[in-house]
């Protein structure tokens, strides 16, 4: 598979579409949540993603910082169904910080988690930074990546 960064304006109609349908499937249908997924961040974020035969495999947005927080933030992490449990979802945070560490050189990283993703995110150096909340009828925590000198990517 083969990784794609793009800014909004370089993304196809059909890249749009793709994601957009991949984000609605996932966070609206599956997970059962009504809430507004095209939040106005688009625009302004880069779009990781890889895809296989079947279409977008793995898919993150990364937003700069002073858009959504102070800190560049990553979200909206998905791995397609039939490829969970596969490793994809490691690959994709790996190249999402790689990313976010090399061009935009930020002390810090932030993401909200779905709390049961906690440990995931845990796993890549995220560190939990609040109490559980509910956001969108889920539990979410807001958690960290603190880049050091240390850390390698």
């Amino acid at each position: 598979m083969e990784w794609s960064y793009k800014s909004f304006e370089t993304l196809s109609g059909s890249n749009v579409y793709e994601i957009l349908q991949l984000r609605v499937n996932v966070f609206v249908v599956e997970q059962k949540c009504a809430y507004q997924e095209v939040d106005g961040h688009d625009h302004a974020s880069m779009h990781i993603s890889c895809r296989d035969r079947k279409g977008i495999a793995a898919y993150a947005r990364l937003l700069p910082a002073g858009v959504k927080y102070t800190e560049p933030s990553i979200g909206r992490v998905i791995v397609r169904k039939d490829l969970r449990g596969s490793g994809l979802a490691d690959r994709l945070m790996e190249n999402a910080l790689s990313y976010i560490l090399k061009e935009w050189a930020p002390k810090e990283v932030k993401l909200q988690a779905q709390q049961h993703l906690e440990g995931f995110y845990s796993r890549h150096g995220f560190e939990t930074t609040s109490l559980p909340y509910v956001e969108d009828f889920i539990p979410h925590v807001d958690m960290i990546y603190r880049n050091t000198i240390n850390k390698r990517f």
